[in-house]
């Protein structure tokens, strides 16, 4: 393929890529497929001649849609989104066209430099205030292993880098039980240990109780541990549980240790100032992630870490060779410096077009239809006969089940996901399965919402 045939080929896929959206409700939102069928359906081996590009076009229509979990269907309520907005879906066509490697300034300065103006549009929009400067990553997950590994790093005043961690005394992360398990990754791939992550009790409000945190401190320091961080939760993946964040924090600020709050998916939530009381005290936190690809409508991968003051993290993660100075600008930002990859795409360009697309206000109000159409929906389930509503609306998320108990509730959600209609998920609480409804595609409606509850009353009729 040349770049005229691209040309003509991009245009077809434009066509295809409508037609596609405009029929996502038609389509099941889950595969109706089994593990391998898909696989069988390609070729052992690789080609040895080229092949005509109607003929991949054809086999591409024929084996992917059909294989397909649809994420952009407006009635995919199931983990968090990965959202899609137009707007962002044209910037990322625009970058993959450009194919740009932004590890440096001097690479592609345009990236560096739209990534620190989106960074600060961003932190005005959730209200961070002027003490935040910030990176995009791939994904919470490395925001996350870059907080934790900058936590190990500072409370070890920067020895594991050089000498390694054997000889050192164990470090300590501590988080709550409804933390991600990106957390749980992260102190496994940072050196630090699973045995070294410390649950710490919650409150009747699923929050972490910062008595108990201090204690645990107290107690590590006596038995020779040594306390490095705190990751808080603010809008857990389970049933949206938030930590006290100021609470906490204080807790942490006595004990000078770092601190990263994780608000992956409730964090795009915060461009509505009603919301934020929810993560009160955020501003004295050293890190914060949220991603704008799970609610905000950029399109995946982009993962925005916000950071009070990114000295640690660049002098945990960076590396500066000969062959990566900036000769004639030595004090230009660098982002690789500040993230585990060295490759960096041009996700800035995403933010810049979304933000301006649809404006914040926009932007606000689909979170806010979500969080109104999520408690009328939940509303409507506990009018159900048999089903009791688990966890409260947090933001959009719910959870609800059988009365009847965890086998009738299992059964409930593979029938539910069997019919096709909908698409949710599970979860334990309180050592309950339980039913997860979680609203946040771009373009649902509340009719689409509120098929969640037809769909229910039907299966169980």
């Amino acid at each position: 393929m040349n770049h005229d045939e691209l040309r003509d080929w991009s245009k077809r896929a434009a066509d295809w890529g409508h037609a596609y959206h405009a029929g996502l409700r038609d389509r099941p939102v889950r595969a109706a497929t089994t593990p391998g069928e898909i696989a069988a359906m390609l070729p052992p081996a690789p080609p040895e001649q080229a092949e005509a590009m109607e003929t991949i076009f054809a086999d591409f229509e024929r084996i992917v849609p059909p294989g397909l979990t649809h994420w952009q269907h407006p009635r995919f309520f199931a983990y968090f989104p990965a959202n899609a907005a137009p707007a962002s879906m044209l910037a990322e066509q625009l970058a993959n066209t450009i194919a740009a490697q932004g590890m440096l300034w001097q690479t592609s300065p345009a990236l560096t430099e739209i990534e620190q103006v989106m960074m600060v549009w961003l932190r005005e929009a959730l209200g961070l205030g002027p003490g935040f400067t910030g990176t995009i990553h791939d994904s919470a997950t490395t925001a996350t292993l870059s907080a934790v590994l900058t936590m190990r790093e500072r409370a070890l005043d920067w020895k594991g880098i050089e000498t390694g961690l054997s000889g050192q005394p164990p470090v300590r992360i501590y988080v709550s039980p409804e933390a991600h398990s990106s957390v749980d990754k992260a102190v496994r791939v940072a050196g630090i240990g699973q045995a070294n992550l410390v649950r710490i009790p919650t409150d009747a409000h699923n929050a972490m109780k910062p008595g108990a945190l201090a204690g645990a401190i107290a107690a590590d320091r006596a038995a020779g541990f040594l306390p490095a961080g705190i990751v808080l939760v603010a809008g857990g993946t389970s049933i949206g549980a938030f930590d006290g964040i100021r609470d906490c924090l204080q807790v942490a600020q006595a004990e000078g240790l770092y601190t990263h709050v994780d608000a992956a998916w409730a964090g795009s939530a915060m461009i509505c100032p009603e919301f934020r009381p929810l993560w009160d005290g955020v501003e004295g936190a050293d890190s914060v992630v949220f991603n704008p690809h799970k609610w905000l409508g950029a399109q995946f991968d982009c993962a925005v870490q916000f950071l009070a003051d990114p000295a640690p993290q660049v002098r945990t993660l960076g590396l500066r060779p000969v062959f990566l100075e900036t000769l004639e600008h030595e004090e230009v930002v660098n982002f690789n410096e500040w993230t585990v990859p060295m490759g960096r795409r041009f996700r800035a360009l995403k933010l810049w077009f979304l933000i301006r697309a649809y404006g914040l206000d926009g932007l606000r109000a689909r979170i806010r239809d979500h969080v109104a159409w999520a408690e009328a929906l939940c509303t409507d389930l506990a009018g159900i006969e048999g089903v009791e509503i688990v966890t409260g609306p947090s933001l959009s998320l719910f959870t609800f089940a059988l009365t009847a108990g965890d086998a009738a509730t299992e059964a409930l959600l593979t029938r539910i996901n069997e019919d096709g209609r909908v698409y949710l998920t599970q979860t334990r609480h309180d050592g309950r399965f339980v039913i997860r409804v979680q609203v946040g595609q771009f373009d649902c409606t509340r009719e689409d919402v509120m098929t969640v509850a037809a769909v229910v009353r039907e299966l169980l009729a």
